[in-house]
């Protein structure tokens, strides 16, 4: 919890000045006193407890999404009922070798499921909606999100054979339901996917709003801009706490409009207007796919994907509505080739380098459909990821090598953000006046800024919290407390392994990735220790054995001493006999060449 010197409270706690006057004599009105600390009970709120009688506390637990990017998952807990919000997952490290997917650990929802009423979803991004299937696989729990996030949990779903078991229930804006003592209303908010809702969430504890992710688009694509009234409303009636996007808190303004970048692709649609026309977004992001489909029937071009997600995604909105394109404007990617390159538009996943993606394989020139040439107009509508920053120049030189001409990152506005800048983290603040605030989604120095943010407009610092993932976090009335706190971390995914990959086994992945692997295979009599085949020492990622004959054969020399020596001494433990020949061997390969490869024994008993 963010504390004060005794100082700053003394100071904090002074009447507000008059200003100096101004160049004439002029005087400055003093500031306006900051809303919270209007005496005044907001209308509605709930009124203060009798006194002696402890007010009704709600449990905060946010089991991911704090200091990273992803992995969204928040319990909120009252009076013995308990409810989830989001189950997302991230991508890994650069150092989590081989590592797919990264979950939250459920272990403490799995412990306290039979007080669980539901998950609700805010929107269907991968770092709100990715972890379901792994939920569901140890709890069987409803899912209450809006029309179009349901649809892309299908998807998901399908994937893991656990469409047909599990009760998904849709939701809409400003229309309340119940989960056990909590009454939930949806919001309607901007973001870069339709269908994205704030939540508000009353319980006896107070209202609790948790924003999701959101931005303010006064001018969106579809769908009118966030429900900024109803916002305003709850902060009427008074807010126990706000748990707000930090995303873009240290970004300045106002967010750009889906329409600055609706009026950036006219303008490269006619400057290709030659060429065939190349575009990598982002699968979820619907508004952009409309905007590419509109464009593409006014200039007469049809339209592909490419990517499993894309098709996936685009054929799921056709049919709810989402999207809309006249007949015959969509066409099968096998048919691409059919029609001239100034006649099509392709639209393909890959916007953010991923190894695998359809974008990455056409700059490898290892498409199936697609060769990519001097006659191709590539556009990367997205923002790399931080940590994608290589992938993505990687993709981009190979296209270019290819002879294509590539837009990419902020050559003009072919992307915009669908999170809340600073002023539009203000408004919402401003809005809902919460009592206490939570910085949520994002790293550590992001859920800084929004906290200095939520103080520079008088929020007093000592309700405002910087969370840590497992930490219980009881509000009421009466103040916030920390609780014990709960399991919670990641889990990672690797394969068909969840959870089988831990810190054990990644420190022995980055071993092999730093110094390669040395194997000694020995064939032994099991009774007097004597080596009766080898020892032969294979080498992998270590060093190439032909051109180091003279390493290895003298590390063949120092173990075929190693077991001698442990045979004279009647060592018979082959537990102990490996340990010898293990640190023998790494001695001696780091004294030459400075290295410490992973050195495996494998000896053979006959």
């Amino acid at each position: 919890m963010n504390q004060t010197s005794e100082k700053e409270t003394q100071t904090s706690k002074k009447a507000p000045q008059p200003r100096a006057a101004a160049a004439g004599g002029e005087k400055v009105p003093a500031r306006r006193k900051p809303f919270y600390q209007k005496s005044r009970r907001p209308q509605g709120a709930k009124p203060a407890q009798k006194p002696g009688v402890p007010a009704v506390p709600v449990h905060i637990i946010p089991l991911g999404g704090l200091g990273e990017v992803g992995k969204n998952i928040t319990l909120y807990e009252c009076q013995g009922d308990m409810m989830i919000v989001d189950c997302g997952l991230v991508f890994p490290d650069s150092d989590m070798f081989g590592v797919d997917l990264v979950i939250p650990d459920f272990g403490y929802v799995v412990q306290n499921k039979d007080k669980i009423k539901g998950v609700v979803i805010t929107h269907g991004h991968e770092d709100h909606i990715g972890a379901l299937p792994y939920l569901l696989k140890q709890v069987n729990l409803p899912i209450y999100a809006t029309r179009l996030t349901i649809g892309l949990i299908k998807n998901k779903l399908e994937e893991h054979g656990l469409l047909g078991r599990t009760k998904l229930i849709e939701i809409n804006a400003r229309r309340k339901f119940k989960l056990g003592c909590f009454t939930i209303e949806p919001i309607h908010v901007n973001h870069s996917i339709p269908d994205a809702v704030a939540l508000a969430i009353d319980c006896p504890a107070g209202v609790i709003l948790q924003t999701g992710d959101f931005k303010i688009d006064y001018t969106p694509l579809t769908g009118g801009p966030t429900d900024l009234p109803a916002f305003a409303e709850y902060g009427r009636r008074g807010v126990l706490a706000l748990l707000s996007d930090s995303t873009n808190a240290e970004r300045p303004g106002f967010t750009a409009t889906e329409k600055k970048v609706a009026q950036s692709f006219a303008g490269l649609f006619r400057k290709a207007d030659k060429q065939r026309i190349i575009i990598a977004t982002f699968a979820s992001n619907l508004y952009r796919i409309q905007q590419i489909i509109d464009l593409a029937v006014e200039n007469g071009r049809k339209v592909a994907v490419s990517g499993r997600s894309m098709a996936n995604n685009t054929q799921m909105a056709l049919e709810l509505g989402y999207l809309h394109a006249p007949d015959g404007v969509l066409i099968d990617i096998e048919q691409l080739n059919k029609y001239p390159p100034e006649k099509v538009v392709l639209i393909t996943t890959g916007s953010q380098g991923e190894p695998l993606s359809a974008l990455s394989r056409m700059a490898s020139a290892s498409h199936r459909n697609v060769r990519v040439g001097p006659g191709d107009f590539i556009i990367i509508s997205a923002t790399p990821i931080p940590g994608n920053e290589k992938m993505v120049t990687k993709v981009v030189n190979g296209l270019l090598l290819l002879g294509a001409e590539v837009i990419y990152e902020s050559m003009y506005d072919v992307h915009v953000s669908g999170h809340a800048c600073q002023e539009e983290q203000k408004l919402i603040l401003t809005l809902t006046a919460p009592q206490y605030f939570l910085p949520v989604h994002g790293e550590y120095k992001q859920l800084k800024k929004h906290a200095m943010t939520a103080e520079s407009l008088g929020i007093p610092p000592k309700n405002i919290h910087i969370a840590e993932i497992g930490q219980d976090i009881r509000l009421s009335a009466d103040g916030l407390e920390l609780g014990e706190p709960v399991p919670a971390g990641a889990v990672m995914v690797d394969g068909l392994g969840v959870g089988d990959v831990g810190n054990v086994v990644l420190r022995d992945r980055r071993h092999l990735s730093q110094d390669g692997l040395v194997i000694v295979v020995a064939t032994v009599d099991s009774r007097s220790g004597q080596v009766l085949a080898g020892p032969d020492l294979v080498s992998r990622g270590f060093v190439y054995v032909r051109e180091s004959e003279e390493l290895m054969d003298e590390a063949r020399r120092l173990v075929v001493q190693c077991f001698e020596k442990c045979r004279t001494e009647h060592v018979r433990d082959w537990n102990s006999v490996k340990t010898r020949v293990r640190e023998t061997l790494s001695s001696y390969i780091f004294r030459k060449t400075k290295r410490s490869p992973m050195i495996l024994p494998i000896l053979m008993e006959v």
